[in-house]
């Protein structure tokens, strides 16, 4: 059984907890993802399975879209709520205009600091295993690129943005930047990844709904993409 199937990743689950769902469901060992989603973060999951493994690295190089609500105030050491609250502050009433123009600091090429609690390997630890141990080690910043970022809501002390950004770019350090930027502290308080290429969260099937069908049932349907499928044949060519 060789093809991508798009999961709508509900927030709770790892990445790989999807992944080991859809490998027992579909009997198959060789099951993989394209773009890890923390945790706390849901929305489109790229799964492979069987011969689409190999299409991994060049579904990994997409960009993505996201919808993240940022926590103006809060500090954690994770940098989302999931995490350990390190500081609390008061929040300026900031205009929206004032706010825009912070934002669009942060569009076009940028450089990052990968969070210590990130899946980023340094000397062949990752740097979450490191992170849990109470340590903190040298990071050298990474370049990325946000094509854009609008704001959608202001309700202090939430703010809601949408992100366009290439690979490799930490929505929680953004907005860790943002809250440093602005003044006061920020982390993500909700993170949906709502486009990974050409894949959007209208094209990905909820993860509840996949525990209750059957194998042939999810192989027949819109959500699984075989090497026949149009889709399957794009990503091979590109």
């Amino acid at each position: 059984m060789d093809g991508i199937l798009i999961i709508d990743k509900p927030s709770g689950p790892t990445s790989h907890d999807i992944v080991s769902a859809v490998r027992r469901k579909l009997d198959i060992k060789k099951v993989g993802h394209a773009g890890t989603l923390d945790p706390m973060a849901c929305g489109v999951l790229i799964i492979l399975t069987g011969r689409a493994t190999k299409l991994s690295s060049e579904l990994l190089c997409s960009d993505k879209t996201y919808i993240a609500k940022i926590r103006l105030g809060v500090l954690t050491d994770t940098f989302d709520l999931d995490g350990t609250v390190r500081s609390v502050c008061d929040v300026p009433d900031f205009s929206e205009k004032y706010i825009d123009g912070v934002l669009s600091k942060f569009e076009g090429e940028i450089f990052q600091l990968p969070p210590m609690y990130s899946a980023k390997k340094i000397n062949g630890k990752k740097l979450y295993e490191i992170a849990r141990k109470g340590i903190e080690v040298e990071r050298k910043p990474a370049k990325v690129n946000v094509y854009g970022i609008k704001r959608i809501n202001y309700a202090k002390p939430d703010l809601t943005v949408k992100i366009s950004c290439s690979k490799g770019t930490y929505i929680r350090a953004l907005a860790y930047d943002i809250g440093r930027v602005l003044g006061c502290n920020a982390c993500v308080a909700y993170l949906q990844r709502v486009e990974n290429g050409c894949f959007s969260i209208k094209d990905a099937l909820p993860f509840e709904r996949f525990k209750l069908m059957e194998k042939a049932e999810i192989a027949e349907s819109k959500y699984f993409l075989s090497k026949n499928n149009e889709s399957f044949k794009d990503i091979k060519r590109s």
